[in-house]
Formats: structure tokens, sequence, C-alpha cells
């Protein structure tokens, strides 16, 4: 049985926020706002139907709100996550080895593995801004550097912070902003047999009572968008030992100088600077 996707562009975060909430109002199965990763400014407001939506009831709510009109399109029925299982391969990011359970046969033996299933979608490390981070870190790790403590922020499904502590023995925190990425990751902690050893929690940014109590922290993963890691550099700075570092993705190769300025008047250095495809990962010294 086919579904139903409506689709629409507006500027600003806080009235694609609204028009998502009014979309609430047509009783849709499900609601996302999210911001189009080029740079323009632009936020993506979708919602899906079991039935086809009133186009009239749609054409109203983006006049109201200054978007363009919403394009609906008709969504096949296929199981997405059996696809993604089937089209998603294990991803090799330095010593570690991203894999979902269909692949735990493919695990090297050397590997620091992480597993994350394919259908958990806030981050599986096939990403280039995951995968650039995680050899980033490899990176760091092979020239000797050692961390105490690590804070990951925007964590997703925490993957970045496990593969921290599969490698270091100290305090590890993974926060989120969203409650359900938070589950997700308390999920992969356990599924990993690392519970105890990452503390997963929901706070934007480092506003949290238990991630300001572990600062300073002597690493800290930010794998977000460009704006909320501008945003997020003061905090960054004050969270960071002297002498700690900061890895730093989630941003497009024309975004990478501006990032690297901004965070070079917060104090940062930068260490390395990768690419992958479209993606920059930024190692930065404090």
């Amino acid at each position: 049985m086919p579904t139903y996707s409506a689709l629409t562009t507006l500027e600003g975060k806080a009235g694609a926020e609204a028009l998502g909430e009014a979309l609430e109002q047509l009783e849709p199965t499900g609601v996302g706002v999210f911001e189009v990763e080029d740079d323009s400014g632009l936020w993506e407001v979708g919602a899906y139907f079991l039935d086809a939506p009133d186009g009239v009831s749609l054409d109203l709510m983006a006049a109201a709100f200054g978007a363009k009109p919403f394009v609906v399109s008709e969504v096949p029925d296929v199981d997405w996550v059996a696809k993604v299982r089937r089209e998603l391969q294990p991803v090799q990011a330095g010593r570690f080895f991203v894999y979902g359970s269909h692949d735990a046969d493919m695990v090297p033996t050397q590997a620091e593995p992480l597993l994350i299933e394919a259908a958990m979608a806030f981050g599986t490390g096939h990403h280039g801004t995951t995968k650039g981070c995680l050899e980033a870190f490899d990176r760091l790790l092979d020239r000797g550097e050692r961390f105490d403590r690590v804070a990951d922020i925007g964590c997703g499904t925490a993957v970045l912070a496990m593969a921290a502590a599969r490698v270091l023995p100290g305090t590890i925190i993974a926060a989120d902003i969203d409650p359900v990425a938070v589950e997700v990751a308390e999920a992969n902690v356990i599924a990993n047999g690392l519970g105890g050893r990452v503390t997963c929690l929901e706070a934007t940014g480092f506003d949290h009572e238990a991630l300001e109590n572990a600062a300073p922290y002597d690493l800290i993963f930010a794998n977000i968008l460009k704006a909320p890691l501008i945003e997020l550099a003061p905090a960054m700075a004050r969270h960071t030992a002297l002498g700690g570092k900061a890895i730093l993705s989630g941003i497009l190769t024309h975004q990478a100088d501006e990032v690297a300025e901004v965070y070079a008047l917060s104090g940062f250095n930068v260490d390395n600077k990768a690419e992958i495809v479209d993606w920059v990962t930024l190692t930065l010294s404090r």
C-alpha cells in the first residue's frame, strides 16, 4: 500500500518549525523539519500521509508561512530497512569497523567493532562526516594522543562516543538535542557492550549539569552543521582543556575556512583538514 509525502522549503528555522507544527492539524503519520545542507539558509518541511493529503489545505499553509508550494508524491511500498541493509556495506575507518548485525561475520580480527543497525538513521558511519571523524580520531591515536575526558556533542547514534569508549578508559559523555537520538544512542551503547562506559544525555550544546561538571574535556566531537558549529564556538572553547582537541564535521567543503576562522577567534588552531567527497573534517587544538 503506497503512502504519500508532501515536501516544501522556506527560509528560517522559526518559520519552518511553525509550519511543521501546523501540519499536525492534517493528521500525518510523521512530520520532519530539516536544514538544507547547502548553505542556502533554506529549511525543508515534510509530512507523510497514509492517504493522499488535501491539496487545498497544503496550499493555504504554504502561503501562510511563506513557503514554496508543497510537492506531493506517492511513496512506493518498500521495506526501507531491508533495502538499506542490502545496500550499505561495512565501513573501515582506521582501526574502527562500523557494521550492521547482518555483517557480523565480516568484522576483522584486529578491528575495533562498532555495531550500528541500518534502521538507526542518525549516523551509521557511511556518511563522509562520520567516517571523517573516526579517521581523524584514529590519526590522533596513531600519534600517541590519549584523552581522559571525551564529549560527543550532537551524538546521533553515539558512534563517535562508542569509538572513544572502545580505546579509552576515561569519562565519555554523548549528548544530543533530539530525545529520539538519545534513545537510539542508549540502545547502541548497550548493544555494543558498553553499558556504564558512555553516558547519554539530552542537551542543547553543553547545556546540562553533567556536561558542565565533567568539563574541561581533552577531546570533543561535534559532527553537526556549519551554523550550530559556529554558534557553539565560544562554548566549545570554555569546555575544552588547554591543549585539548576538537574534531568538527558536518561542514561542506566551501564552509571549512569560515568555520576555521570562527574557531580561531575562540583560541583554536587547525591541526588537520580532511575531505571526503563534499565534506570536511577539522581537527583543532586549543
